[in-house]
């Protein structure tokens, strides 16, 4: 999951080389933090926040299929 949240986040950023998504553990969800430039946190977030949500969206349909909970935060 994290690797998809990545890839995705690469695709849209400016600076690519600037994405790190850290994953973390806790009560068994699983928490990805997406961490972008500044200049790519608007297009990553989108207009009302679309783009973000449909990355949730994605992430939540990848944890279904291997029976774990997930969740992203955009730091």
């Amino acid at each position: 999951m994290k690797e998809l949240v990545e890839y995705i986040a690469r695709s849209i950023a400016s600076e690519p080389d600037e994405v790190k998504v850290t994953e973390e553990e806790d009560d068994g969800r699983i928490i990805l933090r997406l961490e972008v430039a500044p200049d790519d946190k608007g297009k990553v977030i989108g207009r009302q926040g679309r783009v973000a949500q449909s990355i949730r969206v994605l992430l939540r349909v990848a944890a279904v299929k291997q029976g774990t909970r997930a969740t992203l935060e955009i730091v």
